[in-house]
């Protein structure tokens, strides 16, 4: 299973937050540091707000921080999140110029995929953001984004 592209940014936020130092980085500068565009992160931080898990203050002195709730939120629970709740092929045919599997009636491919898909959530479920910044992780996520200020 490969992740959205948002969804890998969710985790990467969260986990930078969580080891945040006395600075509150703004969505520009998390943005800068994860290379990738601002709008992608701007999006992001919004749905991550709307959760719940991040407090985003605006102007002088604001910047992002990670709520008590975001600390302690479960992996998978923001996986299911970023990702939903579809399948993890199309049977169907409801995306663009796809059709409808002709063996969907008795397939049972469908049904494997999705045991599959939720064992994957499953493993994630116990998992918190703060259990995967523990050593080396939570110091090299400090490094981000100062590489390039360093002499």
């Amino acid at each position: 299973m490969r992740l959205l592209r948002s969804t890998d940014l969710a985790l990467r936020i969260l986990m930078r937050l969580t080891v945040v130092d006395d600075t509150s980085p703004t969505t520009r500068q998390v943005a800068g540091d994860m290379d990738v565009p601002y709008t992608h992160a701007a999006k992001v931080v919004a749905e991550l707000q709307h959760m719940g898990l991040v407090d985003a203050r605006r102007g002088r002195g604001g910047g992002l921080a990670l709520t008590g709730k975001g600390r302690t939120a479960s992996v998978g629970g923001v996986v299911r999140a970023f990702e939903g709740e579809g399948d993890v092929v199309d049977c169907e045919g409801t995306g663009q110029g796809a059709t409808a599997c002709p063996l969907s009636a008795g397939c049972r491919l469908r049904g494997a995929l999705r045991r599959a898909q939720e064992a994957f959530y499953a493993a994630l479920d116990p998992v918190t953001v703060q259990d995967i910044v523990v050593e080396p992780t939570g110091p090299l996520l400090l490094t981000i984004g100062r590489a390039s200020v360093q002499p």
